[in-house]
């Protein structure tokens, strides 16, 4: 399931949802993304979070089948928000459901390092210095180019 979203979620009452009734899953892992209450050394007053309807939730639901075709997952859950958001505030949930741990915990890692590199959202901070678009981070590039390596020499 995939949901884009400015209203704010209850991350418990979303794992409850998705696992009820369930007893064939042996795994949920889980990832909470929240806004940091700084960037670059300076008080974040709040990041709004842009997106391009349609186009997102059809990034995001290619994302989810790649998790899905690389690991043996029963359920994917992901809530991204968009909107202005203020420092504390729920950015996105994402849960996987699996039989083993290994598998949900591969897939959960996966999706997040892939929302922050290749689904199309737009983060514009705020601080008292003024507003600036937050640039692709190294570190994120890197994390997500591991995927990519890891499924070709599965393929090969």
């Amino acid at each position: 399931m995939i949901r884009v979203q400015e209203n704010d979620f209850d991350p418990g009452a979303e794992i409850a949802r998705l696992t009820a009734g369930r007893t064939d899953v042996g795994g949920v892992a889980t990832f909470l993304g929240l806004v940091r209450g700084e960037s670059d050394g300076l008080p974040l007053l709040a990041m709004t979070l842009e997106h391009y309807p349609g186009m997102t939730e059809r990034r995001l639901a290619e994302i989810e089948r790649q998790a899905r075709h690389r690991w043996p997952l029963y359920d994917i859950l992901i809530i991204h928000r968009v909107g202005r958001l203020r420092p504390g505030e729920h950015i996105v949930l994402v849960a996987t459901l699996a039989a083993h741990r290994m598998a949900a915990f591969e897939a959960c890692q996966f999706l997040i390092d892939w929302l922050k590199t290749r689904a199309p959202f737009w983060k514009l901070e705020e601080t008292a210095h003024g507003t600036a678009w937050v640039e692709a981070k190294t570190t994120d590039t890197a994390a997500a180019a591991r995927w990519e390596q890891s499924h070709d020499k599965a393929l090969g």
